[in-house]
């Protein structure tokens, strides 16, 4: 809650820029119209900020000491000064030095994409373990950094009490101190990720495939999610909408039950620092045995978008040979024309279905899509256990996944049906 929510008072907005450094050796990869859109969209998302302003600035290379040329500087005071901003978010990386110059030229606050998705999950991180990680990630970033950044936000919200907090000049000014609060906070985070993992434990022993949603944020995941369990996860049309991971028993068609958990979506340059501090919370997709790849097939820039997807899902260290489905989803907001053909292109392939979250379309043919992948990925097999392995045995009735067993003299043979996930687990027990 913000100071000004607690006394009462209305919160205090601030004003603020926002700005695509457009670097020539980077339009490859982004298209500037979508980025911007999407820098907006993410501004958006922080409370109590009013986007006054968004352009695009084309760069043949970044400068060093400003990032921007003298003349686009002066050029942008001009506009920033008599449009009364306070706050100027730049859609890329911007190193200390940089930002310190164009902090002194402007006589404003400068927050680059880094920071900005710092700020969105330290606002919308819920749950124990989300908070710590999001701390994490935002004490490691500002130990590269050890400036006054973003104390204006101190006066509009209470935050987490350590982006823009009062306590935050001390852990600036100190990189002893930013080592101390990282160790902490670690020491927290693993008691934490200990309870979390008890509970996947547990939920081993339960035999259902795990199938996890994931893409770019936005996209339509926790729609689908809420479509498929009937759950009511927070849906919104807005970037990170929901950050904590949820998971929920499904029942498919056939009657196999199903363990459906919706993670936090991904974007462009996403943070290295919350990479890695939510690698944790990404488990659950790591041990998936099927992937559900949501794309939002009305976004000018989808197929760049799934390629930070698929980049993200490589640098988690998901397997390449665990199966994926592509989800084409919004199609309801394409004309009847782009519609018939991206269902037509869709139905081409076996790795592909396109639906609407929101309206139903296609989730039947998608479910039934998911019960062939999950009995495609199982295998038969025969095992052989000794009369002294009784816990290996016991396991595999745990997971419910034999359908056979022959004694002889030795011990006896078994007949299972499993994944390559549970086939990994067998033989590392």
């Amino acid at each position: 809650m913000s100071p000004s929510e607690a006394d009462g008072s209305e919160p205090r907005i601030t004003r603020a820029w926002v700005l695509h450094p457009d670097i020539a050796s980077d339009r490859e990869r982004r298209e500037a119209g979508p980025a911007l859109e999407e820098a907006v969209a993410l501004a958006a998302a922080l409370p109590d900020l009013e986007v006054v302003g968004a352009e695009t600035v084309p760069l043949a290379r970044p400068r060093a000491g400003h990032l921007f040329g003298s003349g686009k500087i002066d050029e942008l005071k001009e506009r920033l000064t008599e449009a009364e901003i306070e706050l100027v978010l730049i859609d890329g990386p911007v190193s200390p030095v940089q930002q310190r110059n164009l902090e002194k030229a402007w006589k404003v606050k400068i927050l680059d994409r880094t920071g900005l998705i710092l700020e969105i999950f330290a606002d919308r991180a819920r749950t124990r373990e989300g908070v710590l990680q999001v701390e994490l990630a935002a004490l490691s970033y500002q130990r590269t950094r050890l400036v006054r950044a973003w104390t204006h936000l101190e006066r509009q919200r209470g935050g987490l009490g350590f982006v823009g907090g009062p306590g935050e000049t001390q852990i600036e000014a100190d990189r002893r101190a930013i080592d101390e609060a990282i160790t902490r906070i670690r020491r927290q985070l693993s008691k934490v990720v200990k309870t979390r993992d008890l509970h996947r434990a547990a939920r081993r022993k339960v035999p259902f495939p795990i199938v996890a949603l994931v893409g770019y944020t936005n996209a339509g995941k926790s729609t689908l999610f809420n479509r498929l369990t009937g759950a009511e996860v927070l849906a919104k049309d807005m970037l990170f909408a929901t950050l904590d991971p949820t998971m929920r028993a499904v029942a498919l068609p056939t009657g196999l039950k199903v363990i459906l958990s919706d993670t936090v979506g991904f974007i462009s340059d996403l943070p290295t620092q919350l990479v890695a501090a939510f690698r944790a919370t990404l488990e659950e997709v790591l041990e998936a045995d099927l992937i559900l790849h949501v794309r939002d097939v009305a976004h000018s820039d989808s197929e760049a978008q799934a390629g930070d997807v698929r980049a993200i899902l490589a640098d988690l260290g998901v397997a390449r040979e665990t199966p994926q489905i592509e989800v084409w989803n919004k199609t309801d907001l394409l004309d009847d024309e782009r519609r018939a053909a991206t269902e037509a292109a869709a139905a081409r392939h076996d790795e592909v279905a396109a639906i609407s979250a929101w309206t139903g379309q296609g989730v039947g043919p998608l479910l039934e899509a998911v019960t062939e992948r999950l009995d495609a990925a199982r295998q038969r097999r025969e095992v052989h256990l000794g009369h002294d392995d009784g816990r290996r045995r016991a396991w595999l009735y745990e997971q419910g996944i034999v359908e056979g067993e022959v004694p002889d003299d030795e011990g006896s043979t078994l007949t299972v049906n499993w994944t390559a996930r549970q086939e990994q687990r067998f033989r590392s027990l």
